[in-house]
């Protein structure tokens, strides 16, 4: 089966990110997701063999909704897996052409950000700005607020991706400055 090769202007609007807490009924969250999703696939809590073979069940059942699959990881690991893209801080290698996510939390993160993403042409690259509400991920964490993350999101060049205590109906009071949407909770409960 070809890999799905998403043009550059067809990054997602919304995000699923795996999370092991979830994991009972990410296949059922990926079917209600809208066509054309994106999934971040962390999971970090499998050991390497079983982490694989969950990425590429997840992978099939994405993929028939015409959505992405991107790796908590790096470029080289994505490429060998078959992701459409990798997620994380920035570093982790060319992207050639793959989709990049690139977690931000603040002004020095962003710069980082942008400084990495631009490092080839071919890159096909959002920030992740987080966290914009509080989480169930770091709960007591500090947060963006809308005020804050409308601040780094202005400044962004990349496109941006809100993270963070996200859910439909928060998304709305930010879609004039963002790309899209990403969450864990908020797209499986």
């Amino acid at each position: 089966m070809r890999r799905r090769q998403p043009g550059k202007s067809a990054l997602p609007r919304i995000w699923l990110i795996s999370d092991a807490r979830i994991d009972a009924v990410l296949e059922r969250s990926i079917k209600r997701l809208p066509r054309g999703s994106g999934l971040v696939f962390r999971h970090y809590h499998l050991p390497p063999e079983a982490r694989r073979a969950r990425f590429d069940r997840l992978a099939k059942l994405i993929r028939r909704r015409s959505g992405v699959i991107v790796l908590a990881g790096d470029a080289r690991m994505a490429r060998r897996w078959r992701a459409d893209g990798y997620y994380g801080a920035s570093g982790g290698g060319a992207a050639n052409g793959l989709i990049r996510l690139l977690t931000v939390h603040d002004m020095r993160e962003l710069a980082h950000a942008h400084a990495h993403a631009h490092a080839s042409a071919a890159d096909r690259a959002a920030a992740l700005i987080s966290p914009v509400f509080a989480t169930r991920t770091h709960p007591g964490g500090t947060t963006l607020g809308v005020a804050r993350f409308a601040s780094l999101a202005r400044l962004s060049r990349l496109p941006v991706v809100a993270l963070g205590g996200m859910t439909r109906r928060r998304s709305l009071q930010i879609a004039a400055i963002t790309t899209g949407w990403a969450a864990i909770d908020g797209l499986s409960a």
